[in-house]
This record gives structure tokens, sequence and C-alpha cells, in this order.
């Protein structure tokens, strides 16, 4: 029995180190899945965010989508890989560049429309993307041969039907280049002639790049204008100064729990203390597997749901006591704690856990980086508290401690 126990433990102590490992160092040279790999909002790393919105009263969500690959299209030509456009409500657009100093400029490269046509072999314009009324993915069997495969379907409105008739009618065997701001995203081979104003493009597409060209050719179609709301530059010097309080603040009130633990709980305050530490090791693993950009408010997430996980063995430990004071043996009153404790320990997190998907759901900029933090940790601070915590008291125990005064009780 007490081979069991120890063989409990040391896996608990392999998991803390190896997650401890991860954390600190990563795997390869690049340090993936390690805390310095985590993507950095700007709040923390410096740059500056834009937020637009669309000049049309009503906006569709297929037309908002469309502005979104419009603008990450321009943000990655530009070399901003890092770049991220979301959408916030529905007819704005929020654009977060980090390590760009200057938004004013940075609102010039991006610019605000764009700019779609469609030209013959020589570049001499047929029609322009205002004339285009839709462009959608679709799956078919294009090539009659029985295989489905994905396809860009277009449809016209009734200046680019007449338009693009005679293009066609002109250019049989000829390319007819579709170009997006001097770029040109896609040259399909006119086969013949199309008056009906719907035309299609086939070629070796995925479903992922077949989507992607209909999104840009939907983007250069758009009927409204993107117009800058607002805009601000957040210094790099900021940035590490708030990295550095964040990581600071958490640091010290994570070792003062620990200390809170150890000294009120004893020998259960342990098991809390390695859990807690599995904890913090499986959220910034998790973090940085996920890609999931960490915001200051979302350090405060980190730290709010550690809160969460030691109120949880808080439950669980007093709970334990209780039993021990009935007169149970250690054994049923560890079973019997973790059972009585699990239903306020699960309703607690669950309303909390739908909170935070409201603020998911409604929330925008920093206020998601919160809710993301918070959802993950109250996950992860449950599975911890009833899986991890358990497993290293039943480990204690089978190893053979046994006095009531290690796991808190008072004895006369």
């Amino acid at each position: 029995m007490k081979t069991k126990g120890r063989l409990m433990l040391f896996g608990m102590l392999v998991l803390a180190v190896v997650l401890s490992f991860l954390t600190l160092n990563g795997i390869g040279a690049d340090g993936k899945l390690s805390a310095a790999s985590i993507r950095q909002g700007l709040d923390l790393s410096g740059g500056v965010y834009i937020v637009y919105e669309a000049d049309k009263e009503n906006v569709t969500p297929e037309e908002m989508s469309a502005a979104v690959s419009l603008i990450q299209g321009r943000l990655d030509w530009n070399g901003w890989t890092e770049a991220e456009v979301a959408q916030e409500g529905e007819k704005r657009l929020r654009v977060d560049i980090p390590g760009v100093e200057n938004a004013e400029e940075a609102i010039r490269e991006i610019g605000q429309t764009a700019q779609l046509m469609f030209a013959d072999e020589e570049g001499k314009v047929l029609l322009t993307g205002d004339m285009v009324q839709d462009a959608t993915k679709q799956v078919g069997d294009v090539a009659n041969n029985g295989n489905a495969q994905p396809y860009v379907a277009l449809k016209f409105n009734e200046e680019g039907k007449k338009l693009f008739a005679d293009a066609t009618a002109q250019n049989v065997g000829k390319s007819i280049q579709i170009i997006m701001d001097t770029t040109v995203i896609s040259a399909p081979v006119v086969s013949n002639p199309i008056t009906d104003g719907n035309a299609i493009i086939t070629g070796n597409f995925t479903g992922e790049s077949a989507e992607e060209l209909a999104s840009l050719i939907r983007a250069g179609s758009l009927p409204f204008n993107l117009n800058v709301i607002h805009m601000k530059n957040v210094g790099a010097r900021l940035g590490a100064d708030a990295l550095h309080s964040g990581i600071l603040a958490g640091i010290v009130g994570i070792c003062l729990v620990l200390l809170f633990m150890l000294i009120v709980y004893k020998i259960l305050g342990l098991a809390a203390d390695l859990a807690l530490i599995i904890y913090v090791g499986l959220e910034l693993v998790l973090l940085s597997a996920f890609g999931i950009t960490l915001t200051l408010p979302g350090i405060a997430g980190i730290v709010l749901s550690i809160g969460m996980a030691v109120d949880a063995n808080v439950v669980i430990f007093e709970r334990i006591k209780e039993e021990m004071t009935a007169g149970n043996t250690l054994r049923l009153s560890v079973r019997n704690g973790f059972g009585k404790a699990f239903p306020a320990i699960l309703d607690g997190n669950v309303t909390t856990l739908i909170a935070a998907i409201v603020l998911f759901a409604f929330g925008s900029g920093t206020v998601k980086g919160f809710a993301t933090t918070l959802m993950m940790g109250i996950i992860i601070s449950m599975f911890t508290a009833l899986v991890i915590t358990r497993v290293i008291v039943n480990g204690l125990i089978h190893s053979g401690v046994h006095n009531p005064k290690l796991y808190g009780m008072r004895t006369k």
C-alpha cells in the first residue's frame, strides 16, 4: 500500500517538474509551450490599435467577414504577420498591430477601401469590383468526372452581367485577371462566353483557399467605406512595465497563497500547494499551445482563477475536517469530504463560467482577454482541485501519513 502511495506522489511530482520545465524552457529552439512564447497583447508588448466602423446602416455578416479578410490581407501584405483583426459588434472592426509606433502611418498603409478589378492579359480593365453582387465558396462536380471539388461562384449585377458577357466573349481561351490592390489574386481561363451573370472559378482549390478567394472578391465589392473612429498608440516601454507589474503581482499573490495554505491546513495545504503549482503550469502551457493572446486583464483573470482554485481546496479540506471531527476514519473522511464538496464547487464554478462566457460573447478587446483566461482557469482549477488534489491526498494517506494533527485537526 505504501508503494502505491509513493508512486502516486512521485507521479504528481514528475508532472509538476515537467510542467515547470516546459513553462521555463519550452520545447525546441523556439521554446514552444514556454511562458516566453505566449503571445502578448498591445497593453503588454506595445503597438497600435485602430477601430474601424462601416459607413452603412445595415451591414450583413457576409459583408463584415469580407471586410475582415480585406484588412487582414493588407496587414499581411505589409509584413505585420502578428497583427489581428476582429469584429466588434455589428459594424465595427478592431485592428491590433504589435510593434508599430505610429497609428496614423499604419492607417495610411492599410487604407480604407478595396479596389478590385477584372482585366485582360494586356492589363485593360474590363469591369470593377462594385459590379460583383456576390462571391461564395461552393462544392460540386464542375468537371463532370463524378468528383466534387471546391470552387468559387460569382454573381454580377445587371451592369456587370453585360460587361462580363462582352469580356468573356472577347477572351475565350485567354485568362481574365482578378486584381486586388494591384495584386493578381486569380487568373482563370475563359472556356466559353458567359452571358447569364453567373460565373465559376475552378482550380486546385481546398475548401479554405476557395473561401479565402471568395472573401477577397467580396471585399472588393463592399458597398461601404470603413471609417476610422478611434486609434491609440501603446508605447513598448509602457507595455513592458505593465507586464513586469502584472507578473510581480501574480508571483507575490501565489507565494502568499501557498504560505497561507501550508500554515492553516498543514499536510493538506502541502497537497493544495503542489496542485496549485501544477495548475499554474497547465494554464501557462495551454495559453502557449492554443496561441491565446495574453493581456493585462488576462493576467488578472489568471490570478482570479488561482483564487478560485484555492477556494475549492478550502471547501474540500473543511469538509474533510468536519468528517474527522464526527469520528470517521481518515480515508472515509477524505472520500466523504470530496463527495460533499463537489456540488458546492461545481455550482460556484459553473455560475462564474457562465459570467465569463457572457463577457467573452458580448465584450471586446481586453474584456475578451480577461474572459478567456478566466474560462480556461475555471476549467483547469476544477480539474486540479477535484482530481490532482485528491490523488495527492490519497497518495499521502497510502504512504502512511495518518496523524490527525498533520491534517489540521486539534487533538486533546
